[in-house]
């Protein structure tokens, strides 16, 4: 899945689109920056409700290509301003951080039905 797709899968509005559309490689969802800072794989996407220029600066120390802020949270124009400055795109969704990180974890094939323990 291509960030260009996310919009539309999530039912998130894409309120920065100067970015590279990129293929999704992976998830991280929370809301504590050190976490996202300390655990994030690289080249992630977030899913988070941190709506502030903290969160740009945490996605570009990791290399992520895209933020979604959930729960219809309102974002600030120093967000948008940093995020476009650094070529990130920033979402925004109605939905909260459970239910898109499970659409996500579904899309990118993580859930499957022979999981580990053996269960089919």
């Amino acid at each position: 899945m291509k960030i260009s797709e996310l919009g539309a899968f999530i039912d998130a509005q894409c309120i920065q689109n100067d970015y590279t559309d990129n293929d999704i490689q992976g998830v991280y969802t929370g809301d504590l920056l050190s976490d996202i800072l300390g655990n994030a794989d690289e080249g992630c996407i977030i899913v988070t409700i941190q709506a502030h220029r903290n969160t740009i600066a945490v996605a570009s120390t990791k290399d992520c290509p895209a933020v979604i802020v959930c729960n219809d949270r309102p974002v600030p124009d120093d967000m948008i301003t940093a995020a476009e400055q650094e070529h990130i795109a920033v979402f925004r969704t109605g939905k909260n951080q459970f239910e898109v990180s499970g659409m996500m974890y579904d899309r990118l094939g993580c859930g499957s039905k022979t999981d580990a323990g053996g269960a089919s």
